[in-house]
């Protein structure tokens, strides 16, 4: 069996060499630079990970995330019981429901002196 295919079948060419050559001479030597779009500076790439596949950048990601020391305290895993209606008024709060609990519950304890 024999399996002939066109070539270029599926290149279809979107403008003409004239419309090419107008275009590039049409445009600017140098991107435009403005507020929202600033030129970047080598400083901007210190922290920049390079990798030349996607298992050597996996195995720099992964070595990053063991070796970067952690910007918040350490949250502690625990077990809770709310009431259902409590805790879908918590919920319904939205996105970062549990942040604003810990920071009531810290208000709290502010407020309120062991033994009170």
């Amino acid at each position: 069996m024999v399996i002939s295919v066109k070539p270029n079948a599926i290149s279809k060419k979107f403008f003409n060499p004239e419309q090419i050559e107008s275009a590039l001479a049409a445009a600017a030597e140098l991107p435009v630079e403005d507020a929202e779009n600033p030129r970047t500076d080598s400083s901007d790439w210190d922290n920049a990970i390079v990798s030349y596949s996607y298992e050597e950048l996996k195995e720099k990601l992964a070595q990053k995330q063991r070796c970067d020391p952690q910007k918040a305290p350490l949250k502690v895993a625990t077990t809770i019981r709310f009431d259902a209606d409590v805790l879908a008024a918590l919920k319904a709060t939205g996105k970062g429901w549990q942040t604003r609990v810990n920071a009531v519950m810290r208000e709290w304890i502010a407020t309120h002196p062991r033994g009170s």
